[in-house]
């Protein structure tokens, strides 16, 4: 657009100059030649919509063929697997046309403006030798002043097609910059806290908790009916005191990870409170309030660095040998010492030199590092073999004594000596208690729990 600005501030100005010396030599025939301006703005302005309309969908086709490269390339193995490149090549091939063809649109649709203006202007330069030759104008216009007016005229047309040709870069940048500034106008995330929050005793409390991905209040459809929120979480509350673990068990999409999801406040709840230490967590400014959170998802993000740096990630400050001492807590070393560098190696893009498990094992180190009071685990060895997974459960026990936990998981073997166990389904608590009181009331706990010890 930079580019696309100066060509048309610079030709205008030289447009306009050219049409003043003509108004200043002889007002007639530049007239004449003013007269085609609308007709010329007519087209400009048509050329212009269908230019922006189209550079916006080469956007939206570029980004389905960097989506469906990017697609491919990351399930190579699956599509290979499956014998699936036919499929793939095929599928990316009618992306691929898509795309060609709104270029090829936007490229017709330049050819097409400059000859039409080109040709407009022509036609007026045609009608002023015209009118030169009237019984009117023949004595009243100079030889000299005719031949100015023509060698103007002449030298408007070098402008006028380079502006046309620029303004499909204009619309261009102008398509791009809509939608740049559609994201960059967002909203930003909330934060309305007035409280600094150093270190949270580990106090935590859900009271009437609703909660909807597409929250509305009082919203009526087009007929007027009320339309209704289906709830993520629904009238959940519970309460934890420091030091105690919490489970949550479910189906999947029973509104587990959406619960621990609010209390980092991705997401603010529709109706109720979240609680810690007594306080709403939205008066806790966001920085202090999820600097009390070490989390462990079941979707391990690493980054294209060094081991320690990973594992330090949460806590730069760390000393090597806190980092050591977390990394062997999580036996992170017994893989790292093979490594040519050690916990200095670079495990590339999103840990690619790392198998599932030890990716696994880096974000509980990460987690271990981290002195925060509560700690979320999501599904946190979900990846691991049998031997690993008895280490990261003393790792996690040693952890866990002195932080209030809040466990999500499906095995249940992993959370028998939970403090809490919650069971939801749809978003609701339908059974809460420890492991033995569940047991003994022969519930959806008790048939969970028997299904995967008798299978």
């Amino acid at each position: 657009m930079s580019k696309a600005v100066l060509v048309i501030v610079q030709q205008s100005a030289f447009v306009l100059g050219l049409i003043g010396l003509m108004f200043y030599i002889s007002w007639q025939l530049s007239l004449i030649f003013i007269l085609i301006t609308p007709i010329i703005a007519f087209v400009v302005h048509f050329v212009s919509k269908r230019f922006r309309k189209i550079s916006k969908n080469i956007q939206g086709a570029m980004g389905e063929v960097t989506s469906a490269a990017e697609q491919t390339f990351n399930g190579h193995k699956v599509v290979l697997t499956f014998g699936g490149q036919e499929k793939e090549f095929a599928r990316f091939q009618q992306i691929n046309n898509q795309n060609r063809h709104q270029r090829m649109k936007l490229v017709a649709a330049k050819a097409g403006s400059v000859p039409i203006i080109q040709i407009i202007a022509s036609f007026a330069l045609a009608f002023v030798f015209y009118a030169v030759n009237s019984d009117t104008l023949r004595e009243s216009i100079s030889a000299g002043s005719f031949i100015s007016i023509i060698t103007y005229m002449v030298m408007l047309l070098r402008p006028l097609k380079m502006l046309t040709d620029v303004n499909s870069e204009f619309q261009r940048g102008m398509a791009a910059c809509t939608s740049i500034f559609s994201v960059l106008d967002q909203e930003k995330e909330k934060d309305t806290g007035v409280k600094h929050l150093d270190k949270a005793q580990g106090y935590i409390a859900f009271k009437n908790v609703n909660f909807a991905y597409d929250y509305h209040v009082n919203d009526h459809d087009e007929q007027g009916d009320l339309v209704k929120n289906k709830w993520a979480l629904d009238d959940v509350s519970f309460e934890l005191n420091p030091g105690e673990t919490l489970a949550f068990v479910g189906r999947s999409g029973s509104g587990k990870s959406t619960a621990s999801a609010l209390l980092l406040r991705f997401y603010d709840a529709g109706e109720g409170e979240i609680l810690i230490d007594g306080t709403k967590i939205e008066n806790y400014f966001l920085k202090d309030l999820r600097h009390q959170f070490a989390y462990v998802s079941q979707d391990v993000v690493l980054f294209n660095d060094t081991l320690a740096n990973n594992i330090a990630y949460g806590k730069p400050e760390a000393t090597m040998d806190e980092i050591i001492a977390a990394a062997k807590s999580a036996h992170i070393l017994e893989f790292a010492d093979k490594m040519a560098q050690g916990l200095q190696t670079n495990i590339g893009e999103n840990g690619a030199l790392l198998s599932g498990g030890q990716r696994q094992r880096v974000a509980i180190a990460r987690a271990l590092l981290c002195d925060a009071p509560f700690l979320i685990l999501d599904e946190a060895t979900s990846a691991l073999d049998t031997e690993s997974e008895r280490h990261i459960q003393d790792a996690l026990q040693t952890l866990q004594q002195n932080r209030t936990s809040i466990v999500i998981a499906h095995r249940l073997s992993t959370i028998e000596n939970a403090d809490k166990i919650i069971v939801m389904d749809q978003g609701k608590i339908i059974e809460q208690g420890t492991h033995q009181t569940l047991l003994d009331k022969n519930g959806a706990y008790a048939q969970l729990h028997n299904f995967q010890f008798e299978s």
